[in-house]
């Protein structure tokens, strides 16, 4: 006679009808909260104003890139003492704030890129920070050896750069469903281990209530 062996089956708590519906509710909440988070959030326009550092007459080019490299990283602080507030229109903390610079490690080029709610006032910033780095390489060129010139303007965004209403949903069901994923492997984990724990505490006072097999009393040995 062929026996058939029990076919695997899934914990008690995922065989649960009810228990399914977390994950269609957990995806709906996430898309609800990014559509909404993407509708109601002011875009973001960002314009990027470039500048390159050249060396003077008597200067080792070499020296152009280590500059290039100094100041992108001081391109925020050049524009907050300078007069780039003035220029953009905005406060120290808003520069300092949404314009960042990047440097190339092959070229002796500074971007600068800043963000705004409004596509004009993002080129006026990027603007502004670049002629700072301008008139502050121009000051101190006979120093340095080398001068921040201007190499292309900010162009105005027609497009904002913040995560539209759509994709924000995208990105919120994805990430709602992954937690209520995460939710039902966790749960059946827990009710099985208080089961175990409770038929532990059951066993534990019969276990107690057998008593231990007496020892054998000892007997003199007759002479």
């Amino acid at each position: 006679m062929k026996t058939i062996p029990p076919r695997a089956s899934l914990p008690a708590g995922l065989r649960r009808p009810g228990r399914w519906a977390v994950l269609p509710a957990a995806v709906l909440a996430g898309a609800a909260l990014g559509g909404g988070y993407g509708a109601l959030k002011t875009p973001q326009y960002a314009a990027t104003s470039y500048v390159i550092v050249v060396p003077a007459e008597k200067s080792d080019p070499a020296a152009a890139l280590g500059f290039a490299q100094a100041y992108g990283r001081v391109a925020t602080d050049i524009a907050v003492t300078g007069d780039a507030q003035v220029w953009a229109g905005v406060s120290a903390a808003t520069l300092r704030r949404s314009v960042q610079a990047a440097t190339s490690p092959d070229a002796p080029m500074i971007s600068i890129t800043a963000q705004a709610d409004q596509p004009a006032k993002a080129v006026s910033m990027a603007d502004g920070v670049a002629r700072a780095l301008v008139l502050n390489s121009t000051h101190v060129a006979g120093s340095t050896g080398v001068k921040v010139v201007q190499f292309s303007r900010a162009t105005e965004p027609v497009a904002p750069v913040s995560p539209s209403a759509p994709l924000s949903a995208l990105v919120g069901g994805c990430a709602g469903g992954l937690l209520g994923g995460l939710a039902l492997l966790v749960r059946p984990k827990r009710a099985a281990s208080r089961g175990e724990a409770r038929h532990s505490r059951q066993a534990s006072p019969t276990a107690a209530a057998v008593p231990a097999p007496a020892a054998a009393a000892h007997q003199p040995e007759a002479v």
